[in-house]
């Protein structure tokens, strides 16, 4: 039983003076883990097959976790994929594992997109291999956990360099390019949930993705004349050996953030990918400048004042609903 189910009860024993609440056990699927089963995973692309055909794709980040899984998708679907990121050698990996999987030529690009030569080199290749992309997807990122008065000036900027400044970089160059070709395309960011609302021990992460949401939403106004559509998608948690890693070191979050989803449980990155996969194709020509939020419900499962009442049993309700009603009209 939860400490706040505990509470529940032990408020409800004393107020009625019975003797059987000490024995209410929280049999709700919700508090049980089992309300994630309600809500299955569907891990095959939901695009016909060869909807990208013909398209080029650029990704940042591409070679683990949320990127890996976005370039398998579109591959699949029949794209042409350029992945970039720092480590070659993984990238290199991935590219080949993708390409022998799907039958979609990946290739791997080296490139810090803190630092936009890079960009631009990765760029050129990307025009040499398979022209300019025709879809773009900014993934990559950089956070940890940490009380902001511990950060120093470096680790702040670490943060904010990659994520948004790195994506600044690399839409401004493509960008750019697209527009002297009269060439349209469909830009994507993977931001966060808690761009939208801030949150404690990661405010680094919490202000740059804040700052890439705001410039999405400002170029999708902007360039929509050029063809050039862009959009975000805000994600609850999704688990990559990645970013786990330094967001959840020690497992617990895992658990404790179950019990505030509505879904209850977390993400799959095929889920993530598929969303993706939409949003940068034809079928989503008419959207453009939105931040999807994709959390399982997350962000309204912690928003309310009373939603920690979705762990009471019915045997509990039915005891509190005798009380509310013997309260009526003192």
């Amino acid at each position: 039983m939860s400490a706040f189910c505990n509470r529940i009860a032990g408020r409800v024993h004393r107020a009625l003076k019975i003797q059987n609440v000490r024995q209410l056990s929280v049999s709700s699927p919700y508090c049980a883990g089992e309300q994630g089963k309600l809500f299955p995973v569907v891990k095959t692309p939901m695009l016909p097959e060869g909807s990208f055909k013909g398209k080029t794709v650029f990704i940042t980040g591409g070679g683990t976790g949320l990127g890996k899984g976005m370039t398998t998708m579109l591959a699949r679907l029949g794209a042409q994929v350029v992945i970039t990121s720092r480590k070659i050698d993984v990238l290199e990996k991935t590219a080949a594992e993708i390409s022998k999987e799907t039958g979609s030529k990946v290739i791997a690009v080296a490139a810090d997109v803190r630092k936009p030569e890079t960009i631009e080199k990765a760029v050129d290749q990307c025009v040499a291999e398979f022209g300019l992309p025709h879809v773009v997807i900014n993934n990559a990122a950089g956070n940890f956990i940490s009380p902001s008065e511990r950060l120093s000036p470096n680790a702040w900027r670490t943060i904010t360099d990659i994520v948004l400044n790195g994506s600044a970089y690399v839409t401004l160059d493509i960008g750019k390019r697209l527009i002297a070709a009269g060439q349209g395309a469909a830009f994507l960011a993977i931001t966060t949930i808690y761009a939208e609302s801030g949150s404690g021990y990661v405010s680094p992460s919490a202000a740059a993705k804040a700052g890439v949401e705001a410039m999405t939403k400002s170029l999708a106004s902007e360039w929509g004349k050029y063809g050039i559509r862009l959009n975000c998608i805000a994600p609850g948690p999704i688990q990559t050996v990645g970013a786990f890693s330094r967001l959840d070191p020690t497992g617990q979050f895992i658990d404790n953030v179950k019990e505030v989803m509505p879904v209850g449980r977390l993400g799959e990155v095929e889920e993530i990918a598929n969303l993706a996969s939409y949003l940068v194709s034809d079928y989503a020509s008419w959207v453009t400048g939105e931040v999807v939020r994709f959390d399982g419900g997350e962000f309204i499962g912690r928003a309310g004042s009373f939603n920690e009442l979705r762990q009471v049993t019915k045997e509990q309700w039915d005891i509190m609903e005798e009380m509310i009603r013997n309260t009526k009209g003192s």
